[in-house]
């Protein structure tokens, strides 16, 4: 076994325990959910594992390990912060409530086992950038750039719909400020452009040998838009709420754009 695939295999090794770890701890909450605020932690966590093992530290590995932790230690706060004290998570509810008997059991393979499979995949880019011994080349910085303003427009829009919530005056009405005038989903926009940064540092140290961790943002990408991302959340929302069909009728779902039409309040 090369040196490589024992790197990679303690990568899956770490994003399996914690799942694990994490599956115990919803048995005894009874909210699978759970797994949502530990999501960024496997990712970014099988990237630090990588960082340690491999045999050489460089400076891209250096960046890509701070990048990663800073995402995920952000993220991994902000959704715990936001689903505390509200129990399980109404997607969650509907997957629970689609597989009893057993679902406790079924839960380990369904959603944690899963997530962790995922998650490793995810991390692709750290690793292909990390063993890589090429010095800082011309995709590192644009590469680094993208991951940083992912990150921050991510961070930028949750804060803002933080505080659109926490307003009284807010009840009954569609978030449309700040960066959510310009796209339904400021927060998946970011976290897109989050991957393909990071994987053109990959690129960037590894060059085309390492083009096969594109897997990682194309996985991130499809999730997100048609898995658990914009589509899972907007599958009866207009049905829930009506005035998010305008919302939609004028704003992009992903690539942040000119509002469509006339702008009217939601009431």
């Amino acid at each position: 076994m090369s040196g490589m695939t024992t790197v990679a295999l303690a990568g899956l090794g770490w994003t399996m325990s914690l799942a694990l770890l994490t599956w115990v701890a919803s048995l005894a909450r009874h909210d699978a959910s759970l797994v949502d605020r530990m999501w960024s932690a496997f990712i970014a966590g099988a990237g630090l594992v990588y960082f340690v093992l491999l045999p050489v530290q460089t400076t891209r590995g250096l960046w890509m390990a701070v990048l990663g932790t800073a995402w995920a230690v952000r993220l991994c706060l902000y959704v715990t912060w936001r689903n505390w004290g509200h129990g399980e998570d109404r997607r969650y509810q509907a997957i629970r409530a689609r597989n009893q008997p057993n679902y406790g059991f079924r839960s380990l393979y369904l959603v944690f086992a899963l997530q962790a499979v995922l998650a490793w995949i995810v991390s692709a880019p750290f690793l292909a950038g990390m063993a890589a011994a090429r010095p800082l080349g011309p995709l590192d910085v644009p590469g680094a750039a993208l991951a940083l303003f992912g990150i921050f427009f991510e961070a930028i829009g949750d804060a803002q719909m933080a505080r659109f919530k926490a307003d009284p005056k807010s009840k009954g009405q569609v978030m449309d400020r700040g960066l959510w005038r310009y796209t339904r989903h400021p927060n998946y926009f970011g976290e897109c452009c989050a991957w393909w940064g990071i994987w053109l540092m990959a690129m960037g140290g590894a060059g085309w040998g390492g083009a096969w961790s594109i897997v990682s943002p194309l996985l991130m990408t499809v999730l997100l838009l048609k898995v658990s991302g914009v589509r899972m959340l907007e599958a009866d929302i207009g049905e829930r709420r009506p005035a998010y069909r305008d919302y939609i009728a004028r704003t992009n779902a992903f690539l942040p754009g000119p509002v469509k039409g006339n702008r009217r309040e939601a009431s």
